[in-house]
């Protein structure tokens, strides 16, 4: 009972006042975190220059460090740009998530065909899924990882839900799907998670290291025959991201097996080092090693 009164008190009297500041005050706000975070008290820094060493190999420890600091300064944008999704108004998210290729939602919806819309922890990656509603005729659902603490898994779901995304928990994905074969709809995938058992992921070498991949978007994929899009998210500037919607499948039923899985996995991969310091580096991605 207590931990839902702290946890009330601290959504209402902090996290929402921090949502209803105008950006440029939120930023500033940022740029204050990140002096905290990078140099006060370092957040992970370990974890984050390990993985960039493991994973940008032709990059300098004096390039490491530069894309550590961007990293850093980005991350704590991402933390208030999700805090601001529980206020923020649509048209105000909108304007700060360009569109590209979105007609190719609207193709496959006059065609009668669901879709699995997938994508990484790259960008921003909130606010094109809250705003997903508007993106296609298609009834938007996305996939979230259940909170420990009940009133933040019901705010985490009602704030996720306030543009009328529906939303489904881990355990539920394969009873949702089932559900909705005649709705049509598209499944969000964030799908460069570290699986909590490697030995039913997919091994491929991922930003130079072997790593257990997901395999539940090919799995729906296939077992229903939607088509794959894959959401390549940009940050044009701070603030300001592009989506833009890359066709993997039109006909996951006749894909090799693991194609879909690799052709997502690459995509993200190509994002990241084009810019790396947009990505999650401070992730545990390779806790698991691949079995001898």
């Amino acid at each position: 009972m207590m931990t839902q009164l702290f946890s009330a008190l601290f959504f209402y009297l902090f996290l929402i006042p921090v949502s209803l500041l105008p950006f440029p005050v939120m930023y500033a706000l940022s740029d204050f975190t990140f002096l905290i975070i990078y140099y006060v008290f370092p957040y992970r820094k370990k974890v984050v220059m390990k993985n960039l060493r493991n994973s940008l190999p032709d990059k300098t420890e004096a390039e490491l460090k530069i894309i550590c600091r961007n990293f850093y300064k980005h991350f704590c944008d991402i933390i208030f740009e999700s805090l601001k999704t529980f206020t923020a108004s649509s048209e105000a998210l909108l304007k700060r998530v360009e569109l590209k290729n979105v007609a190719l939602l609207e193709e496959y919806y006059k065609k009668g065909k669901s879709l699995i819309l997938v994508t990484g922890h790259y960008g921003n990656w909130e606010w094109p899924a809250m705003t997903l509603p508007y993106h296609s005729s298609h009834t938007g659902t996305g996939i979230y990882q259940k909170l420990s603490n009940p009133f933040f898994d019901k705010k985490l779901r009602s704030t996720r839900a306030r543009f009328g995304m529906k939303l489904m928990s881990t355990k539920e994905v394969a009873t949702f799907f089932e559900e909705h074969t005649n709705t049509l709809c598209t499944y969000g995938f964030i799908n460069d998670q570290s699986p909590s058992d490697p030995k039913k992921g997919h091994w491929m070498k991922f930003l130079n290291q072997d790593t257990s991949t997901f395999l539940g978007v090919e799995k729906y994929a296939v077992k229903y025959n939607y088509p794959v899009i894959y959401g390549v998210i940009k940050k044009i500037k701070r603030g300001h991201y592009l989506l833009d919607y890359r066709l993997v499948s039109d006909n996951p039923a006749t894909a090799r097996p693991f194609e879909i899985t690799e052709t997502c996995t690459r995509i993200n991969e190509a994002s990241i080092l084009a810019d790396p310091q947009y990505w999650l580096w401070t992730h545990k991605r390779w806790k698991h090693k691949k079995p001898s």
